[in-house]
C-alpha cells in the first residue's frame, strides 16, 4: 500500500494495513491498523475502548471476511452480547456462523496464569485454541489491567507482556489490546506502548457540563498518520471518528449556478447566483433578514425539484414555516413534497461532535443538494471558537466532496469590525453576504452587500433589502 505525502505529492511505502471499517478511523490511520501486529488502545473508564475493540472484530468479520476472537477478562459472553445489541451488532449470529468467538477467562481462579513462575503460558494455550477453532485473523484482549493484577509488579512482568505481544505477531493475527490509562504514563506500567506497533489514546472529558470524546494516534510504526486530536462518538451504530477533512484540497468543482431565491440578489452575483457545491455565509445583526434569505434559498431549491435540509437552531419548524408565509414563502409546500426537511433543536441539547455526526447521518440518509444552518453562531453555547471553526471546516469538507451547497447564517453584534466567530469562519466560505440596519429618519432600512464571492464577478454596491408579503426584493439596483 502507498500513501501520498501531502507536502511533496509523492508516494512513500507503508506497512500493510487491516481496515477497521470504523467511520473515520481508517482515514486518520491511513488505511487501518497494522496488519498482523499489535495495537494498544488505552484510556480511562467509559471512554469507549471495549466498544471500539468489539466493532473492530464485527466489521472485520462482516466486511473483510476476517473472523475474530474476543478474549474478555471481565465480562461474560452473554453480557457482551446483550450490551452490544443496541449498536446493531448481532453477535449471536456471528458466533453461530463461526465468524466470532467470545472467550471469558477468569484470571482470579488461576486458570491460565502459572502463579509460581508468573508466566502467561496457560493464557497462550487458550489463545491458540480459540484462534484455531474459528481461524481467527483478528484478536482482542480486554483488558491488560486484569493480567497485571494477577501477575503483580514482578521483575519479569515486562518480559511476559513482551512475550505475549511477540507471540501474537508470530501467529500472524491483527491484535488489539485495551488498557487503562496511567497517572504518569499512557498506561499503568508505562511499557505496553513501547511494545505495541500502534497506540491509540481515547479521552472522555467534561467541559462546561458537555461531554466530549477525543482520539489521538500516539504512535504508528512504519506508517504516516494523523497527528491531531480527533473528536469521536459512541453512537447507535458504534464508534465514529470525525476527521471528515481531506489532507489535500482536491475537491472537484462545478461551474453550475444555483439561484439565491431572490432575483435581484442573483443579479448581484453575476446574474446567476451561487456556484453549486460552495459555501455561502450570510451575516448580520438580529432582525436584518438572515433567516428570510435562508428560507428563500431553501424555497428556490424546492422550485428546482431539489431536496434541501434545513437545520434551525432558533425557531421550531412550525414557527419558521409560519413566519415565512408572511413573506410569501410557502415552506410547508416543499416539506409536503419531500423536498424540504426542517430539523429544529437547541444547540445545547448535544455537544458539537454529536451535532456534526447527526448532521452527517441525516445528509447521508436524505441526500440533499442544499443544506442550511441557521444560525451557526448559536453553537457558541455548545463549544468555543476554535471548536466551532473545526466543526465547520469538517462539515464544509464533507459537503464539498459531495457537491452539496451549504448556506449558513451568523448573528453579529453589529460593531464596525467582524465578530470573532464571523471573522474565523468567513475565511472558509466562498461567498459572504453581509446585512446591516440603517436608520433613516424614523425608519430602519435593511442593507445588503456582497463582501466576497470567489470565482465570480459581483456587485460592490450596497442595496436595500425589502421584505413584504410578496417576497424579498432589493432596491437601488443599477440598471
Amino acid at each position: 500500500m502507498e500513501i501520498s505525502n501531502p507536502k511533496v505529492g509523492t508516494p512513500f511505502p507503508t506497512i500493510e494495513k487491516a481496515s477497521t471499517g470504523i467511520a473515520g478511523l481508517d482515514e486518520i490511520t491511513g488505511g487501518g491498523l497494522p496488519a498482523r501486529r499489535a495495537t494498544l488502545v488505552c484510556g480511562g473508564p467509559g471512554c469507549g475502548k471495549t466498544v471500539l475493540a468489539m466493532e473492530f472484530l464485527v466489521r472485520g468479520a462482516q466486511q473483510f471476511d476476517e473472523p475474530g476472537l474476543f478474549v474478555s477478562f471481565e465480562e461474560k459472553p452473554q453480557s457482551l452480547v446483550e450490551n452490544f445489541g443496541p449498536f446493531g451488532f448481532d453477535l449471536d449470529a456471528l458466533i453461530r456462523e463461526k465468524r466470532l468467538k467470545i472467550s471469558h477467562i477468569d484470571l482470579s481462579h488461576g486458570e491460565v496464569i502459572e502463579t509460581g513462575d508468573f508466566t502467561l503460558t496457560g493464557l497462550l494455550i487458550r489463545l491458540e485454541h480459540g484462534i484455531k477453532e474459528i481461524g481467527a485473523k483478528r484478536v482482542v484482549l480486554d483488558t491488560m489491567e486484569n493480567i497485571f493484577s494477577v501477575l503483580g509488579n514482578t521483575e519479569n512482568l515486562r518480559a511476559e507482556i513482551a512475550r505475549l505481544f511477540h507471540w501474537l505477531r508470530d501467529k500472524r493475527v491483527t491484535a488489539l489490546v485495551t488498557g487503562e490509562r496511567g497517572k504518569e504514563e499512557l498506561t499503568r506500567y508505562g511499557f505496553e506502548e513501547y511494545l505495541s506497533d500502534c497506540v491509540l489514546l481515547l479521552d472522555h472529558r467534561i467541559t462546561d457540563q458537555i461531554s466530549k470524546r477525543r482520539l489521538r494516534i500516539v504512535k504508528y510504526r512504519g506508517s504516516p498518520h494523523g497527528k491531531d486530536e480527533y473528536p469521536f462518538l459512541v453512537g447507535e451504530t458504534g464508534v465514529s471518528v470525525l476527521p471528515l477533512t481531506s489532507l489535500l484540497l482536491d475537491h472537484k468543482v462545478s461551474d453550475e449556478r444555483v439561484s439565491t431565491g431572490i432575483a435581484a440578489l442573483d443579479d448581484m452575483l453575476a446574474g446567476q447566483g451561487y456556484f453549486r457545491g460552495t459555501t455561502v455565509l450570510v451575516s448580520g445583526k438580529a432582525g436584518t433578514g438572515k433567516s428570510s434569505i435562508a428560507a428563500a434559498f431553501a424555497a428556490a431549491a424546492g422550485a428546482r425539484n431539489e431536496r434541501c435540509l434545513y437545520f434551525a437552531f432558533e425557531e421550531s419548524a412550525a414557527q419558521l414555516a409560519r413566519n415565512m408565509r408572511s413573506l410569501g414563502l410557502d415552506l410547508d409546500k416543499w416539506a409536503k413534497q419531500g423536498l424540504l426537511t426542517l430539523q429544529a433543536m437547541r444547540p445545547t441539547f448535544l455537544g458539537l461532535e454529536e451535532h456534526l455526526l447527526g448532521m452527517i447521518h441525516l445528509i447521508d440518509a436524505l441526500k440533499p443538494s442544499c443544506v442550511v444552518i441557521d444560525p451557526i453562531t448559536n453553537f457558541l453555547s455548545a463549544g468555543d471558537q476554535p471548536e466551532i471553526k473545526a466543526m465547520f471546516m469538517r462539515l464544509i469538507d464533507y459537503l464539498k466532496s459531495r457537491k452539496i451547497t451549504l448556506f449558513v447564517t451568523a448573528l453579529t453584534a453589529g460593531s464596525d469590525r467582524p465578530d470573532e466567530t464571523e471573522e474565523k469562519i468567513s475565511s472558509l466560505v466562498d461567498t459572504w453576504i453581509a446585512l446591516d440596519l440603517e436608520v433613516v429618519g424614523h425608519e430602519r432600512r435593511r442593507q445588503i452587500y456582497v463582501v466576497k464571492s470567489r470565482g465570480m464577478a459581483h456587485s460592490r454596491a450596497t442595496r436595500e433589502l425589502v421584505m413584504s408579503d410578496h417576497g424579498l426584493s432589493l432596491q437601488g439596483l443599477e440598471p
